[in-house]
């Protein structure tokens, strides 16, 4: 079965900058562009594939086709025919919201679906960025709300200057914020649900403020304080580096100057490739091939069980 390449959804943002399209080598007049939406199963915003023989249709649409054969039998068993996993590419040129996502369980018993477990990769972001995640100090729901109230919530969170190949696991609960120049990956669950704490005042260009959630939020932080919220790992040239595993996704990151094959015969899940520097080109055990470069987002199918990758290419692989 052939590999799948999407057309990128492009999101318009108030603290979005101008980083993506170039990294992309798209030509597009679009301002601001905060977010691209790599592969995505979300509800009215599905990824259309943009090769192939499947070239203009919809994600969701190709799992309700391919079954197993796309994303594996126990992922079709689990997820059905929604892509369990949204891939990212996000560039802040302003502070995002203060913020924190529900659990699946937590979710589901407000009617939304899944919850939203994720994590970022840091790019090549501005020389002073940084983010929040995590609290690093001890706060009760009550002084989280009177944090909140008079504008003092940042002071409770964990803030970390951030460089290229930094990586943070953000799990359901726990409080964070992208800041100023961070250009970063994201994986996550295929879920749109955020809960909005604290906005810093920001009014749209009508003169509104943005919707606050810090009730719902309340009821979904993960209130422990940890060490440290940063993903610590020893980076290798020509070999995987495992820098999160969780019940939703494990994601590797490879820098490869050589060509190495990678067995998927034991994997029962698809697998996808986000190009970050360099460039290359992916060929399976069938001889289907595709080429793949920096900003670049590929759908290995279950189905396959090698996958060669030759070039000098630097990604991350995800699978469920």
């Amino acid at each position: 079965m052939e590999m799948f390449k999407f057309n990128p959804l492009l999101k318009s943002t108030i603290w979005g900058g101008e980083k993506i399209i170039p990294f992309k080598h798209l030509s597009s007049d679009e301002q601001q562009v905060g977010e691209s939406w790599e592969v995505s199963g979300v509800k009215d915003n599905e990824s259309i594939v943009s090769n192939g023989k499947y070239k203009g249709w919809k994600l969701n649409d190709l799992v309700d086709t391919l079954k197993e054969k796309l994303v594996g039998k126990d992922n079709y068993a689990r997820f059905g025919n929604e892509f369990p996993l949204l891939v990212k590419f996000i560039d802040a040129r302003a502070q995002l919201s203060i913020q924190v996502h529900p659990t699946d369980e937590q979710a589901q018993a407000k009617g939304l679906g899944r919850g939203k477990t994720e994590m970022w990769y840091v790019m090549e972001s501005d020389e002073n960025a940084s983010l929040r995640s995590g609290l690093k100090q001890q706060i009760t729901p009550e002084e989280y709300k009177a944090m909140v109230e008079d504008d003092t919530i940042t002071d409770a969170l964990a803030e970390y200057p951030v460089k290229e190949g930094d990586v943070f696991f953000l799990p359901a609960g726990r409080i964070h914020s992208i800041g100023t120049g961070c250009f970063l990956a994201e994986i996550q669950e295929t879920s749109d649900v955020t809960y909005r704490i604290y906005d810093f005042k920001r009014q749209d260009k009508n003169g509104n403020y943005r919707q606050l959630h810090t009730k719902e939020a309340a009821e979904c932080i993960d209130y422990m304080v940890y060490p440290d919220y940063k993903t610590q790992y020893e980076p290798h040239q020509n070999e995987p580096v495992e820098l999160v595993s969780c019940p939703y996704f494990t994601t590797s990151v490879y820098d490869l100057t050589e060509p190495m094959t990678m067995d998927y015969s034991e994997l029962d899940s698809f697998v996808i490739f986000v190009g970050l520097k360099g460039e290359g080109e992916i060929t399976d055990a069938e001889g289907n091939s595709l080429s793949f470069r920096a900003g670049e987002s590929v759908l290995i199918p279950a189905t396959a069980t090698t996958v060669k990758v030759s070039g000098t290419i630097k990604f991350l692989e995800s699978y469920v």
